[in-house]
């Protein structure tokens, strides 16, 4: 993408309703436009990260055996009353009437539909162990929705529900989640460390959040530093694998990890005081296992192999999509601006011109662009007549992981300058070996 045909509408000052990095930062940057408290508009820089956030959650969901499918935004009122969640759930829920003075609302999660759908269609045991998942704009109606697109009240999320046989099942389907979950948040460049925590209205007695240490985060989390050193790393995960899956978990909840809402001193005392570790964490998602709670009431039983009907064990999976892009910002920024993870990355490589209409460095940047467009690298290339120092700051605040810059000076030598964002580490190199460098990094992504 040329710089000159994008919409990138950047600012230079720091909007003075924003509190934390990432809402100044996403605002600066021109990723996002506030409509309404809570509630924001995604332009072009904003949804590219959001879509490749979506991606590695879909792919990651998939490869554990996962289903895709697309609920309503709206539900019918009677689906939650159905589960006795109607009434219960508070002022968050956005309760509405159509034309026809019919009870709806804004879907905030979609326990009662998913089950709906499942008690219209399946009927055998030999059609589980089943997991569907869905990935959808959610809304809540926050008291104080602040902090940007982390604390919204529209939001983006993954939400997948497991239906299981068994309880045995079930805590396996548990187990596949926290694993999927693990390499997702890893494959963005993040350490998510999953603590015990309060299921809340969603209900039952198994329940991890995933947190991201950031001094913003909302939550305040005791741990063990030991897991810390935790990584899933290349590791093959065969996710029909019981005994793998149950070690993995065992591997990363064995560490004490809790939020405030579960924390025991007792057992965080015991602790050697070295590894004691008190912060603050990001939520990016939560796990459950809640049995029958909505399969009971709403009837969504199978027959079993004794000819028996029985209510189905269930569990809920949360990821917050539209609040990954605040927390990766949270977890990785400095004072010029943000640091792209590559995997996330709207962009995989800027290319700077220093001197726009230079016959020699104009064709050289041409080279660059079409060579890292073939290989993947989707450079954007700011081809605007504007000053170098405008051209860096733009790059620094947009937080692409790298940088190569082209001038008349360096190309008199056959050198381009190729800079890392993470580190600011800066090589001269020819441009072919720059092109080469970027789309190897790119390769895998």
């Amino acid at each position: 993408m040329r710089l000159t045909r994008y919409f990138l509408p950047v600012m230079k000052e720091t909007p003075a309703e924003a509190q934390i990095a990432s809402h100044r930062l996403m605002l600066r940057a021109g990723m996002i436009k506030q409509n309404a408290a809570g509630i924001y508009s995604w332009l072009p820089l904003g949804l590219k990260v959001l879509r490749n956030i979506e991606r590695i959650v879909h792919e990651e969901q998939q490869a554990a055996g996962h289903l895709p499918i697309l609920m309503p935004t709206l539900q019918p009122a009677d689906l939650w009353r159905e589960s006795g969640r109607y009434d219960a759930y508070g002022e968050e829920l956005l309760r509405i009437r159509d034309r026809h003075e019919r009870d709806m609302l804004y879907g905030p999660t979609n326990e009662e539909m998913v089950t709906d759908i499942f008690r219209s269609h399946v009927e055998s045991y030999k059609a589980l162990p089943l997991t569907l998942y869905h990935i959808q704009w959610k809304f809540r109606d926050e008291r104080r929705p602040r902090f940007g697109v982390m604390r919204g009240r529209e939001f983006l999320m993954k939400d997948g529900y497991n239906f299981d046989l068994t309880k045995d099942d079930a805590i396996h389907a548990y187990n596949r989640h926290m694993a999927s979950y693990l390499r997702t948040y890893e494959r963005m460049g993040l350490k998510a460390i999953p603590m015990r925590a309060d299921s809340g209205p969603i209900g039952g007695d198994d329940t991890h959040e995933f947190l991201v240490l950031a001094e913003t985060g909302e939550s305040e989390v005791f741990y063990d530093k030991a897991i810390e050193d935790l990584h899933l790393g290349d590791r093959a995960i065969d996710y029909a694998d019981r005994e793998q899956l149950e070690g993995i978990r065992e591997e990363w909840t064995t560490p004490y990890a809790r939020t405030d809402e579960t924390h025991d001193p007792a057992l965080y005392e015991a602790i050697p005081e070295e590894r004691r570790v008190q912060g603050r964490g990001i939520e990016v998602g939560q796990i459950f296992y809640f049995g029958a709670k909505y399969s009971e009431p709403m009837g969504a039983t199978v027959i079993d192999a004794e000819g028996n009907r029985a209510p189905v064990h269930m569990g809920s999976h949360g990821i917050g999509v539209s609040r990954l892009v605040g927390a990766i910002i949270e977890a990785s920024h400095d004072d010029k601006g943000i640091i792209w993870p590559e995997a996330v990355a709207p962009f995989g490589c800027g290319i700077v011109n220093l001197r726009q209409g230079d016959a020699e460095t104009d064709a050289a940047c041409e080279d660059l662009y079409a060579k890292l467009s073939a290989a993947g690298a989707e450079p954007l290339y700011d081809d605007r007549n504007e000053r170098a120092g405008a051209k860096f700051n733009t790059m620094d605040l947009i937080g692409l992981p790298w940088r190569i810059t082209v001038g008349p000076r360096g190309l008199k030598d056959g050198l381009v300058e190729v800079t890392c964002r993470k580190t600011g580490e800066t090589e001269e190199m020819s441009p072919e070996a720059a092109a080469a460098k970027i789309a190897t990094v790119f390769a895998g992504i």
